[in-house]
């Protein structure tokens, strides 16, 4: 299971970090990704990064923007999210893909991911 935290309510422009801890899961084995879903639209897949962090993708709306990493040591994912735009405002979700396995293209329509959490909420409004 996944804890989120870190959203907030920023100025277009802002930044924020939010981070995601996990319990009850062999954490360094696993991808993980971020998703978000914003109200009356469907989730969408922001960010994925392999268990080792040599590998990270990016969703083509937030590419050089936020930037995806993992600290196995403390069983923490984060994201970084800079250049904070209307549109980012949303729920944001983490979530584990199958063990021992590369994000692929699983993670675009999350197929296979597990342990979400409850998720953080990021508004960017002026």
């Amino acid at each position: 299971q996944f804890v989120e935290s870190g959203g907030d309510l920023v100025q277009p422009g802002g930044s924020l970090r939010l981070h995601c801890v996990a319990s009850g899961l062999d954490f360094d084995i696993y991808p993980l990704a971020w998703f978000r879903q914003a109200p009356g639209k469907d989730r969408e897949a922001v960010s994925c990064i392999s268990s080792s962090s040599s590998y990270k993708t990016y969703g083509d709306s937030v590419k050089g923007r936020f930037a995806i990493s993992r600290d196995n040591t403390k069983r923490t994912l984060y994201l970084e999210m800079n250049s904070l735009k209307p549109e980012d405002t949303g729920i944001y979700y983490c979530a584990a893909g199958r063990p021992r396995t590369p994000c692929g293209d699983a993670w675009i329509t999350a197929r296979g991911y597990h342990s979400w959490g409850q998720g953080t909420q990021v508004a960017v409004s002026s």
